[in-house]
């Protein structure tokens, strides 16, 4: 995020602002919605647009749990962190759900999610799972076999999961919240002065209260605090023609996360994933074109799990994830920038723990709340 001289030689407009939030996909326009409801007025301010970036280039997937299977969180972060991280997705996907109900225009549905093996090894995972999932008292069906029919091992479904159109929720969320966008707006400097903060940007200079950082994957290149904590990821998908009939009866997921796959609310099959076969391809990138390795991969796969879907494929797109480093959402504030808080890092699961998220951030800024296991100083 920079910009040149002959852009914006420092003389723009200033103006000041009460809570200005940097970065408009669904993370932003969500703390823009509760920092408005904690009676904050709210401007946002983005490059492009609304949710114009990873916001509106995933599956629209509402998942539960963990970015990795139940029983390996647990034992990478914990007994109590791993449950945490359920429950805040959980209250997550209760918070989308309400804004799709009030906002009216949001496609989604309740159709629940499978979590599908590919090799026997990873069909003891999903056994391991399943087993940790029922002996914690979350909701969980377990299959020894397909559901699908499709070559897959064995099975988990979620039945409290669903789907929803990403870009549209995050339209609702922006409306519900009252905020004011600035788009087509870099920003190119934020400065702690006195009590305030000067946000730079191409078209204003703003002096605000306080400010909240939500541009998740593009964060290391607004400031550098954030370069080695949070690692830009480029995700690719395809889809393909509306089908006559229905293929997927729910979002699914295999491969460890690696790939997932649902029908659109139009009947179109998704199909995402394959990085993990092109590493050096699609990590510490923030070029969202698609690339010819990827999508052959993603072509393969819809041949063979899929062979009896023919329509053609329609369209293709690529967007960039925040990756954090310890796989952890980061809230916190900037160093020596107390007024400048953030909510990044989410690691391909905005939408899973993205509204709670967003709601501890707004709480640490305007009551001092501790964000809790997304502290960004356990790093």
């Amino acid at each position: 995020m920079t910009v040149s001289i002959w852009q914006a030689d420092d003389s723009q407009p200033r103006r000041e602002v009460d809570f200005l939030v940097v970065g408009a996909g669904i993370i932003g326009c969500t703390v823009a919605y509760f920092a408005a409801q904690a009676g904050r007025n709210v401007a946002i301010t983005d490059t492009r647009g609304i949710a114009l970036g990873a916001s509106s280039r995933n599956a629209g997937f509402l998942i539960t749990g963990l970015d990795e299977y139940y029983h390996h969180g647990k034992a990478r972060w914990g007994d109590e962190t791993a449950k945490e991280l359920w429950n805040i997705s959980r209250q997550s996907l209760t918070y989308w759900r309400e804004f799709a109900k009030r906002g009216g225009d949001v496609r989604f549905a309740n159709t629940g999610s499978l979590l599908l093996s590919e090799t026997p090894e990873e069909a003891k995972d999903i056994d391991a799972a399943a087993r940790t999932m029922e002996a914690d008292g979350l909701p969980v069906e377990y299959f020894s076999t397909d559901p699908l029919k499709r070559g897959y091992h064995n099975a988990i479904r979620q039945p409290e999961d669903g789907v929803v159109h990403p870009y549209q929720l995050a339209q609702s969320v922006l409306k519900q919240s009252g905020a004011e966008l600035i788009a087509d707006n870099e920003v190119y400097a934020i400065e702690q002065v006195g009590n305030a903060v000067r946000v730079s940007t191409r078209q204003t200079i703003f002096t605000a209260k306080q400010v909240m950082i939500c541009v998740n994957a593009y964060a290391p290149y607004l400031h550098p605090y954030f370069a080695g904590k949070v690692i830009p990821t480029r995700a690719q998908c395809l889809v393909t023609a509306p089908l006559k009939d229905t293929v997927l009866p729910s979002c699914g997921y295999s491969n460890y996360g690696y790939m997932y796959y649902r029908q659109t609310f139009d009947g179109r099959l998704l199909i995402g994933g394959a990085r993990d076969l092109h590493r050096d391809l699609e990590n510490d990138t923030t070029d969202d074109r698609i690339t010819d390795p990827v999508q052959r991969s993603l072509e393969a796969y819809l041949h063979k799990r899929f062979p009896d879907v023919t329509a053609p494929i329609d369209r293709r797109w690529a967007g960039i994830m925040g990756f954090s480093v310890d796989g952890l959402p980061l809230v916190g504030t900037l160093p020596k920038m107390r007024n400048v808080g953030f909510a990044v890092g989410f690691t391909g699961h905005g939408l899973s723990t993205g509204a709670v998220i967003a709601e501890r951030a707004v709480e640490m800024m305007i009551n001092g709340t501790a964000p809790g296991i997304v502290d960004a100083r356990r790093l």
